[in-house]
């Protein structure tokens, strides 16, 4: 008897999730996508876009149709490199006729209002990038705006890429079963190094384009992992600092031309960051937890440290992205000379989200298999299939910004901020 290839298990788990939904579609049509972004949240959507088609069995399989950015030769080779059918500058091009049934945003903070609402009101699905916009207000009228076009049909994702990681999928499993009890702790942290007094100013070190530094470019991920986790809400933001140590930055490319230094030697023209380093604050939640909370662009040693901590009665859970193929659990149920945190490698297809999609077990994944999972879990969404887990949507992201706003005003105001303030 030939022995069974264990990779032939691994495309089952899309259908696994056909098979308990009773939104079934006969569509079979591919998905066709259009991104508006280039850079580097460009290049990881578009391995997911093309991977998705390729790890998963889609009822609906994923088109890359077009491709937006600002520079034309840039796009054009973007495009070709990462498999997109058309380049253009014109990204309203995009919301034109019946081409494109998706509009995946993954531009700075600050256009993600006016682009997924044009996306919307031309009918279009949108999958936008977090945070889920610079401001607050702006946050609104996006939800606001996906209410209404979910009366057509529309749906509305947001690229909170980590709950795609099979351990924090299987973490939320253990605190949905019951397994750690009443929640006690939630600690997390995510800590970069990158943005020290060496790195230009970037659109991100700019709040008119990015509106907050480490506060919406990380905070936002583990406030969400948080709730993910967790399946509770923020009830209150407290004892938080805001924080910029590096003020002065160089302008990329020389701002326009170099200017005159000491003694006439040219120097880099330089310039204002005006967003935070760091933001770190106390959290209360609705089901009676505590958390800390603390995002950093300045943890010199630290790379992409992205951690969560929960404590609950019965055991506890530890996560570090670091390691990302890893859950750490203690399990408190055991007799006291079994206890100690044991090591679960979430790779085995069997047990874990996700896993099964990809490689046997101990067969690692890395950080663009996240992105890979969230497409594949659209395309379930919108071919009427239940997702592997739960795929956050405009309004849900607007909870995430209402906590990063609490945050924001007990800083500046010192004092705590109920999340009933923040509407």
């Amino acid at each position: 008897m030939a022995k069974k290839d264990p990779r032939r298990k691994t495309r089952k788990i899309a259908s696994a999730a056909t098979n308990r939904s009773s939104r079934a579609s006969r569509d079979t049509s591919p998905i066709r996508v259009a991104i508006v972004g280039t850079k580097f949240m460009g290049r990881a959507h578009s391995t997911g876009w093309n991977g998705a088609n390729r790890f998963f069995d889609l009822p609906r399989g994923l088109e890359l149709a077009a491709a937006a950015g600002r520079d034309s030769r840039e796009t054009a080779a973007f495009a070709k490199r990462w498999g997109w059918s058309r380049a253009t500058t014109d990204w309203m091009s995009l919301l034109e006729g019946d081409e494109v049934d998706l509009v995946d945003v993954a531009t700075p903070n600050n256009l993600h209002a006016e682009m997924s609402i044009a996306a919307l009101e031309a009918g279009k699905h949108v999958a936008c990038e977090k945070p889920l916009a610079a401001t607050l207000d702006q946050a609104r009228t996006m939800r606001d705006a996906a209410k209404k076009a979910a009366k057509r049909g529309l749906r509305t994702y947001v690229w909170f890429n980590y709950r795609r990681c099979p351990a924090i999928a299987f973490a939320r499993q253990l605190v949905m079963e019951g397994r750690l009890g009443p929640l006690f702790h939630v600690r997390a942290s995510y800590l970069q190094d990158w943005g020290r007094a060496g790195t230009p100013l970037l659109w991100r070190f700019d709040s008119k384009v990015a509106g907050s530094g480490a506060h919406g470019d990380l905070n936002a991920h583990i406030i969400d992992m948080a709730r993910f986790v967790t399946g509770e809400e923020f009830s209150e933001v407290s004892g938080a600092i805001e924080k910029t140590f590096v003020v002065d930055r160089e302008i990329p490319g020389g701002g326009g031309g170099a200017i005159s230094g000491k003694g006439g030697r040219a120097s880099a023209k330089r310039g204002r960051s005006t967003v935070d380093d760091c933001v770190l604050f106390l959290a209360r939640f609705t089901g009676g937890a505590v958390g800390t909370f603390e995002a950093t662009r300045l943890a010199t040693g630290n790379q992409n440290r992205n951690q969560i901590e929960v404590n609950g009665e019965k055991g506890s859970i530890r996560f570090d992205f670091e390691r990302m193929n890893e859950l750490l659990w203690w399990d408190d149920t055991l007799p006291s000379k079994l206890r100690g945190w044991s090591r679960i490698m979430c790779t085995n297809g069997d047990d874990h989200p996700y896993a099964g999609a990809y490689w046997p077990p101990a067969h690692l994944i890395g950080y663009e298999h996240g992105f890979v999972s969230e497409c594949a879990d659209i395309a379930l969404d919108l071919a009427g299939r239940t997702p592997v887990a739960p795929i956050p949507d405009f309004a849900d992201a607007f909870e995430t910004q209402r906590v990063l706003e609490a945050a924001i005003r007990s800083a500046r105001e010192r004092r705590p901020v109920p999340l009933k303030e923040v509407r």
